[in-house]
């Protein structure tokens, strides 16, 4: 499957799903206020996470069928696994989560009182799924196993800091593809995070115009996807650079609001109300 069979089969795929989950939509159980105050369903990142499972397992079916490739490989396993593991992580934070703690010196703080928060359960799960996940790959030292695991899960909680407003986190995920798919080509890198973007590039309409929120089923899920595929993809001095990249970006988040940043610089506060309902 190529690049771009692959990204319009993760597409067309949400879509179906979306028209599927009309019911679903109005559960109450989903139903948050946004920032206007408005009731939408949350975690309909679920819905790119299954359109995922989906596209995967058609591929299995038509390569038992001798259609296609003769079987998955380790990067399609792998991207897989992180968008299932993290977006149930981001799910088990937003059925049953709280904002009264926020951020890691929230958890953090939260945790030193004796108290476990949704945030320190994704935490440390986030992190020992992505020790599981570039461990699989890895041929480095100890400290580039963490290095590279710590890039994963950081990917997830900065994808998940900037869904703070209708279509930003997946902008923001469309615009970090774009290195990472120029980098893969047509490679099995590229092949495998294709129809995780073209999942949530399908929910992209439905999220600016307020019909839904990805939540941080999500977030965290096409973030630590992008994350893993720098992994599987680039160098380790790229990685590197990504991950301090990420480090600064969640140090940042600490002290200051990217909202109010994109709000105050003219270009990017265009290109994220883009296409958003008025």
């Amino acid at each position: 499957m190529s690049v771009l069979l692959a990204l319009v089969v993760g597409v067309l795929t949400v879509r179906l799903l979306v028209g599927a989950a009309a019911e679903l939509l109005h559960a109450p159980a989903l139903q948050r206020a946004n920032r206007d105050g408005r009731l939408v369903p949350t975690a309909m990142g679920l819905l790119a996470v299954l359109a995922v499972v989906l596209v995967e397992g058609g591929r299995a079916l038509f390569a038992a069928l001798g259609v296609g490739d003769a079987s998955a490989d380790a990067s399609r396993v792998l991207v897989l696994l992180a968008v299932v593991g993290f977006g149930l992580l981001g799910l088990f934070d937003d059925l049953v989560g709280t904002q009264s703690d926020k951020g890691f010196r929230g958890h953090l703080g939260a945790l030193a009182r004796g108290r476990v928060t949704t945030g320190t359960v994704k935490m440390v799960g986030g992190g020992a799924l992505a020790l599981v996940l570039v461990s699989a790959v890895s041929d480095g030292s100890g400290v580039r196993v963490i290095a590279d695991a710590l890039l994963v899960a950081l990917a997830a909680n900065v994808a998940n800091l900037f869904d703070r407003a209708p279509g930003r986190t997946i902008k923001v995920a469309l615009l970090a593809w774009i290195p990472i798919a120029l980098a893969a080509r047509g490679d099995s890198v590229g092949v495998a995070i294709a129809p995780v973007v073209g999942a949530f590039a399908g929910l992209l309409g439905d999220d600016l115009r307020e019909r839904l929120m990805l939540g941080d089923t999500g977030a965290n899920a096409i973030g630590a996807a992008l994350g893993l595929a720098v992994v599987l993809e680039c160098s380790p001095m790229s990685r590197t650079v990504v991950l301090a990249v990420l480090a600064a970006c969640t140090l940042a988040s600490e002290m200051v609001s990217f909202s109010r940043v994109i709000e105050r610089v003219t270009v990017l506060r265009k290109l994220d109300e883009l296409g958003r309902r008025a």
